[in-house]
C-alpha cells in the first residue's frame, strides 16, 4: 500500500475538539487537568505564514499548542501526526537550558486516544523526540517537550545516531539563516509497522524532517528509517516529501508535485 495511503488510513476514528495547553509560569502537569479549547488559530506563529498543512479533516485528530511548538495529535496511532516549530537564531542561541527528562502523559488528551509512560517501558524504543529538546528557549519550553504528544516510539541506536545529527545540522543552518526557519517533524506508518504497550502506540517506519527557510523560501526534507544503522543521505526535495506522505505541508507556498 502507497504510504500516504496508508498514514491516511492511521488517522481514522471519531472526531473530537481539540484541546489547548493550559498557560502558566512554570511547567505544572496537573495545569492540564482543566484545559481550554482550542485550535491552530491560537498558535499560528509556528507556522510558515500562519496557514498549517493541509489536511483533510480525520477523526481522532486533536491540536495542541505549546510554547515553543505545535503538535497535531492522532488517537489513532497514539503520536503526533507532526509537530511545527518556528526557529531563528535569538531562539536558538536562548537554548541552553538544562534537559528536563520528566517525561509525562498530556492530560489534555483522552485517556483512550493518547500514550502513557507504561507503553514505552521494556518496549525495546526510546521515545523519540519530534520537536527536540535541545531547541527550547526556556524551562517551560523544556518540560513541555517531554510531553508523550511530542514522542513517537523510535529505534534507540537510530535516536541517538542519524537523527541526532539531522537535528544538530538544523539547528546550525538556522544560527546562519538570516530569519525565520519552518520546521515540521513528524512520523510515516505501514501496516506492518508494529505498536507497543497496553495502549498499542503505533511505531513508525520512516520519520521526516522538513527544513523551510522563509527568508531565501528554500525548502528540503530529511527522510529516515527509524531502524538501526541508518545513516544521514541527501534530502529529498518538497515536492518529492509530499509524494511519500500525501500532505501539503506549505500550503500554496510551492508546485503541486
Amino acid at each position: 500500500m502507497r504510504l500516504a495511503a496508508v498514514l491516511a488510513l492511521s488517522l481514522a476514528s471519531v472526531a473530537l475538539p481539540s484541546l489547548s495547553w493550559a498557560r502558566s509560569p512554570q511547567f505544572d502537569s496537573a495545569a492540564l487537568l482543566t484545559p481550554e479549547p482550542t485550535s491552530f488559530a491560537q498558535c499560528p506563529q509556528f507556522f510558515a505564514n500562519g496557514t498549517p498543512p493541509a489536511i483533510a479533516p480525520r477523526p481522532q485528530l486533536r491540536e495542541l499548542c505549546y510554547e515553543a511548538f505545535a503538535v497535531l495529535h492522532s488517537g489513532t496511532t497514539k503520536t503526533p501526526v507532526f509537530v511545527a516549530q518556528r526557529l531563528n537564531r535569538k531562539l536558538i542561541e536562548d537554548a541552553d537550558e538544562k534537559r528536563a527528562k520528566r517525561f509525562f502523559a498530556d492530560a489534555r488528551l483522552p485517556s483512550g486516544e493518547r500514550a502513557e509512560l507504561e507503553d514505552y517501558k521494556n518496549s525495546g524504543y526510546s521515545r523519540g523526540h519530534m520537536a527536540p529538546a535541545g531547541d527550547m528557549p526556556t524551562p517551560t519550553a523544556m518540560s513541555q517537550s517531554f510531553s508523550l504528544a511530542n514522542m513517537v516510539p523510535q529505534n534507540a541506536q537510530h535516536n541517538g545516531g542519524a537523527w541526532n545529527k539531522i537535528e544538530q545540522d538544523t539547528r546550525h543552518y538556522v544560527k546562519r539563516a538570516k530569519g525565520d526557519v519552518f520546521v515540521i517533524t513528524g512520523p510515516v506508518f505501514t501496516d506492518a509497522g508494529p505498536r507497543i504497550g497496553a495502549n498499542g502506540v503505533k511505531v513508525p517506519t520512516y520519520l521526516y524532517k522538513l527544513v523551510y527557510d522563509a527568508t531565501s523560501q528554500r525548502a528540503w526534507a530529511h527522510w529516515q528509517e527509524n531502524r538501526e544503522g541508518e545513516t544521514v543521505g541527501r534530502p529529498i526535495s518538497y515536492q518529492e516529501l509530499v509524494k511519500r506522505t500525501g500532505m501539503e505541508f506549505l500550503p500554496n507556498m510551492f508546485p503541486p508535485p
